[in-house]
């Protein structure tokens, strides 16, 4: 954990590419364009964008992968644009149902689909991929923390030996406990990691995430959106999970940090999907987000209570923004730099937000500091709460 609280130097800003635009109304390059004149300094780059580059430069998005001679010279082009704009790629994902495969054939091929990867993180000069936790809850897969942190180690093992293979800098796996899968908490995510035991596995943590399973229920029949019957009893229990994580977890095993706030939804108009193969949460999550603090569009997610946790780790890496919302699926020449000013914008009073809450992780007095301040900024203009 860090000693000194506010950081003395602050973190710099990312963007994910599909938060600044759909990859099917809005080609990458504008995207970046839009990104770099905004002022962010690292690119999170998703696979459906990539996939939709290649298909750009006349090559098949299904291959994204294959490391042919043609498709390592257009991922060595994107790493070349990125950086004459100013900006680098922080990482690749998402790896999807990866660890806790049971069949050792089916295991064995999701392991070296990661390891696929490895040339194309060269050519885009990052280091980092990530998974997120396995979301199957059939007999095939298991949530079984020796089977998954083995899982983990063999992937760090498999980065490792490719890196001291090629003389790069080291290869990294993340690992992000995902809202609506087995393991769905930083803490369970971070269990897996620890156990792992691995210099190159570490944590992703993801603030939207966190406080899906921690803080908000978007069909809560009450209509705030909470778990807990009070917004003070709400922020005491979040507060202590997020002192936890400030207090174990250091600063160097956090990888990679992702934030995004979501609209207060009215539970009368906004129902689960009747598909029960659907997660819940799904339709919030990919319709739903919004830029941390946008109290003016409905966002009423105390994201500011999670970086402060992150930042009180001592962690030094990017703070980047994942967010989904059906306004990025929109056409339109303006969309990639209107979503992308607005993050910006988010992403600076979020760090200033953070930097100014009391260190709730360090006494009880200061956690419920901490929790004045939010429920003062919360209050303010959303009325439901």
């Amino acid at each position: 954990m860090s000693s000194l609280w506010p950081p003395q130097i602050p973190n710099e800003f990312g963007i994910a590419t599909l938060s600044l635009g759909n990859w099917r109304e809005h080609t990458l390059t504008p995207r970046l364009e839009a990104a770099a004149k905004a002022g962010y300094q690292w690119i999170d780059l998703f696979d459906e964008c990539w996939a939709a580059y290649l298909v750009e430069h006349g090559l098949s998005g299904e291959e994204l992968w294959e490391a042919t001679p043609e498709n390592l010279r257009v991922a060595w082009k994107l790493g070349d644009l990125v950086k004459s704009l100013g900006m680098r790629i922080a990482c690749t994902q998402p790896l999807r149902i990866i660890e806790g495969i049971k069949d050792p054939v089916e295991r064995r091929a999701k392991l070296d689909l990661v390891a696929k990867r490895f040339p194309f993180m060269r050519a885009f000069d990052t280091d980092l991929v990530f998974m997120c936790a396995n979301i199957r809850t059939d007999s095939g897969v298991t949530s079984d923390l020796k089977v998954v942190a083995g899982d983990l180690a063999e992937l760090g093992d498999m980065a490792a030996a490719y890196s001291k293979a090629d003389g790069g800098r080291m290869l990294k796996i993340g690992y992000e406990g995902l809202s609506w899968a087995t393991r769905n908490t930083w803490s369970s995510s971070w269990e897996a990691v620890r156990f792992a035991n691995r210099p190159n596995v570490g944590l992703i943590v993801d603030a939207f995430n966190i406080l899906a399973v921690e803080f908000a229920d978007p069909y809560n029949p009450a209509g705030h959106g909470r778990i807990y019957p009070t917004l003070e009893e709400s922020l005491e229990v979040l507060t202590g999970s997020l002192a936890s994580l400030a207090a174990t977890v250091p600063g160097d095993r956090i990888f990679f940090f992702q934030c995004g706030d979501a609209e207060l939804m009215n539970p009368s108009t906004f129902f689960p999907p009747e598909n029960p193969d659907i997660p819940a949460l799904l339709p919030w999550s990919r319709s739903h987000r919004l830029y941390p603090l946008e109290q003016s569009r409905g966002g009423y997610m105390p994201v500011e209570l999670v970086a402060a946790a992150v930042l009180g780790t001592g962690y030094e890496g990017p703070i980047s923004l994942e967010v989904f919302n059906a306004s990025l699926n929109k056409p339109g020449d303006d969309i990639a730099m209107t979503h992308a000013v607005r993050g910006i914008n988010s992403l600076k009073e979020l760090y200033d937000r953070a930097t100014k809450l009391a260190p709730f992780w360090t006494s009880q007095v200061h956690a419920q500091q901490a929790i004045s301040q939010v429920i003062q900024r919360l209050r303010t203009t959303c009325q439901r709460l």
